[in-house]
């Protein structure tokens, strides 16, 4: 039982979020900004100065032959889960910030993926299910509009009044991505894996078609009224993430560690499965293999001739003693990042998280750097990856979107390192006080700037959240823009993403985010 302090707390930050979430507005096909509190009035709508273009050496992650092109595909941008955009975002001169409310219950866009035309298809969450949207770049208007089925802790959510569940679940379509043909590939929570296209009608409007739909639920158990029913030997275990391989197969990972393929031609589905490991974290593709992290181990893995997926080599990490406020399980929280000949994830030490870089081809380790402060370090985001350096977040404290309320934040940091030249090592080259509670940060390598989604302590108790632009090489805080304040503004684990206009979109718990400069 929660002593009394905190047991008020908690309920108070329950019918906080409730309240908030009745007030947030939606029309369908209309464009509702999302509603701000007066901590507006308390904090700068903008500081510092306009940064100067100054793009970094050409790096580009190659090009998937089954994705969208690299920086338009998902929410880690390319195949390689590298994070960094190839177009740049807003230098900060004047920028202006847009919004549009989503839902009357939650509305988050996670995912933002970008057709040939630059119209946005996203998928956002709600407490009634997620779901697929084709928005206008510009205005944030819903143009078509697809639900997808409810998930285990939704219901838990509605039925219960307990939202503690939703906040860490990544099943159900959360982790999709865009392929070659402009078509969204992901797993809802019925455990089928759809393919979806949009289109206009013959009335002019535009419209999604669920193009393919294998059903999994031969391969992983599938009662899912309850997230009672997600224990290891439970009766469901949701699809997590989807991912296809350089040879055109879609490889598919549930939270329980079962891991597999479907082959688009045949719908011939293989698979395996990791005894008594989670995964929660979406995985990355290579031109001649796929790397997934569990709650215990950092996998190569390759498919069989006839799907099967095979594991190449297999790594330990210090997986800690419990999960850390910051984290959504006990693990690594970082999806692998593919950096050539290496691939780099985090640890879960209990002390101080450390940076892992291990060699692709072998799975030798090249380095084990400590990062942030003893007992107060975690990420449960994937590291940015730009020829040999790598950025981390520290996300420790964050839990949900009532953490942060009446003015607090996290410890925060983020920090550079660099791999050494032979793979002989890793060094830091700077450490940011920039506090980025839970943001799936982004590299624009057109412009050198590295962007944040930051909250700073106010001792008002304004909620006031910011998107932050860092110099990539100096670590220096160049700008920083107001985009909302209060609890609908949290963007709880959403990325950053940068769209080919020029924008900068941040999911917030309440829909989505624009900020772009003035022309």
């Amino acid at each position: 039982m929660l002593p009394n302090g905190r047991r008020y707390a908690c309920t108070f930050s329950m019918l906080a979020l409730l309240a908030a979430m009745l007030v947030a507005r939606h029309t369908p096909g209309h464009a509702d900004p999302i509603p701000q509190d007066l901590g507006r009035h308390l904090v700068p709508a903008y500081e510092g100065a306009p940064a100067k273009p100054r793009p970094l050496p050409d790096a580009a992650q190659p090009q998937h032959p089954y994705l969208a092109p690299n920086g338009r595909s998902g929410m880690h941008a390319d195949a390689a889960s590298s994070d960094t955009h190839p177009t740049a975002g807003p230098l900060g001169r004047d920028p202006e910030v847009t919004s549009e409310s989503m839902a009357v219950l939650g509305g988050e866009c996670a995912t933002l993926t970008f057709d040939r035309a630059g119209r946005i298809i996203a998928v956002c969450g709600t407490f009634s299910g997620f779901l697929v949207k084709l928005l206008h770049p510009r205005s944030l208007k819903t143009l078509a509009e697809h639900q997808l089925p409810q998930r285990p802790s939704s219901v838990d959510a509605v039925t219960s009044l307990d939202t503690s569940k939703i906040f860490k679940d990544t099943s159900g379509g959360a982790y999709a991505y865009l392929d070659h043909r402009d078509r969204l590939v992901l797993a809802d929570s019925r455990q089928h894996l759809l393919r979806i296209a949009h289109s206009r009608g013959p009335d002019g409007d535009w419209r999604f078609t669920i193009e393919d739909d294998w059903n999994l639920r031969r391969y992983v158990p599938h009662d899912c009224k309850s997230w009672r029913n997600l224990s290891p030997d439970g009766a469901c275990d949701p699809v997590t993430s989807v991912v296809p391989d350089w040879d055109g197969r879609i490889w598919w990972v549930t939270r329980q560690g079962r891991i597999g393929t479907v082959d688009p031609e045949s719908g011939t589905v293989k698979s395996i499965r990791l005894e008594g490991e989670e995964i929660q974290n979406s995985f990355s593709a290579g031109p001649d293999g796929m790397s997934i992290v569990s709650d215990h181990a950092l996998y190569r893995m390759e498919a069989a001739a006839d799907g099967t997926p095979r594991v190449t080599w297999r790594r330990a990490y210090d997986r800690g003693t419990g999960a850390k406020p910051g984290s959504v399980n006990q693990g690594s929280g970082t999806t692998p990042t593919l950096l050539g000949d290496y691939v780099a994830i985090t640890d879960n030490a209990k002390s101080r998280m450390n940076v892992l870089v291990y060699d692709w081809a072998k799975g030798n380790l090249i380095c084990k750097l400590p990062v942030f402060e003893a007992g107060t370090s975690t990420t449960d985001n994937s590291l940015i990856g730009w020829n040999h350096s790598l950025i981390v977040e520290n996300n420790y404290g964050y839990e949900n979107v009532t953490s942060l309320t009446g003015g607090r934040s996290v410890v925060g940091g983020a920090s550079r390192i660099d791999i050494r030249r032979g793979g002989t090592g890793c060094d830091p080259v700077w450490e940011s006080r920039e506090r980025s509670p839970s943001t799936v940060a982004k590299l624009s390598t057109a412009n050198g700037l590295l962007y944040l989604y930051t909250k700073r302590p106010s001792r008002l108790g304004a909620d006031a959240w910011y998107l932050t632009a860092i110099d990539f090489r100096t670590g220096e805080t160049r700008w920083r823009r107001l985009t909302g304040t209060g609890l609908l503004y949290d963007n709880n684990w959403a990325p950053v993403t940068i769209g080919p206009n020029g924008t900068a979109y941040v999911g917030v718990f309440n829909g989505l985010v624009a900020v772009r400069d003035r022309r």
